[in-house]
């Protein structure tokens, strides 16, 4: 089991039975503009605006208290599930709009970080290096690894049905708040 929890600790959970994970830094500008949006780039991302992500299979992660703070935004129409604590701000992951693709890329700011290594492994892929901020930019590293287990979690969890127990998806496959949308100019803004 690993904890789950907001900053202002009204958001609580657990992962259980963790399986198959991954974990990277990602350097994508979408990232950086999630991290703006909730006022929180310099607690979320680091020097060169990466986010450090844990993923999982959807079907892990059960909330114990704070549901009704779980806010979304989508930076576009057909963008992630940018899932959030809206009591305080903390990004908790994001994910596909569609639940079949069941994994979550949980920020770490609502992880134990203590416990991340011995979870997760120390090993740590590293992501869309080339819109990394700064003149030297970050080595792209264990795209491979990741790509196999990206597949393993969602493929698996597609065949054995693991993906109808989302705690983010109702029984209809919508998710269970409904994302905001950002129009261009917001997304312009939040990139620039």
């Amino acid at each position: 089991m690993h904890s789950i929890q907001c900053n202002c600790g009204a958001v609580k959970g657990k992962l259980e039975n963790i399986g198959t994970s991954n974990r990277l830094i990602c350097y994508c500008t979408d990232c950086r503009a999630f991290a703006h949006f909730l006022d929180k780039a310099p607690a979320i991302l680091d020097a060169q605006g990466g986010t450090e992500i844990v993923q999982v299979a959807q079907q892990h992660l059960l909330f114990s208290q704070g549901e009704e703070f779980l806010s979304a935004v989508r930076l576009s129409e057909k963008g992630m599930i940018r899932w959030y604590a809206s009591c305080c701000g903390t990004p908790i992951g994001n994910t596909l709009a569609s639940p079949k693709m069941s994994f979550i890329g949980l920020i770490h700011n609502c992880l134990d970080r203590q416990q991340i290594d011995k979870d997760f492994g120390a090993k740590v892929a590293v992501l869309n290096t080339d819109t990394a901020l700064g003149h030297v930019k970050p080595k792209q590293s264990g795209l491979f690894g990741f790509l196999f287990r990206f597949l393993w979690i969602v493929t698996t969890n597609r065949i054995n049905g693991g993906y109808k127990k989302s705690a983010l998806f109702n029984a209809t496959g919508l998710p269970r708040v409904t994302p905001e949308t950002l129009r261009a100019d917001e997304l312009d803004k939040l990139k620039n």
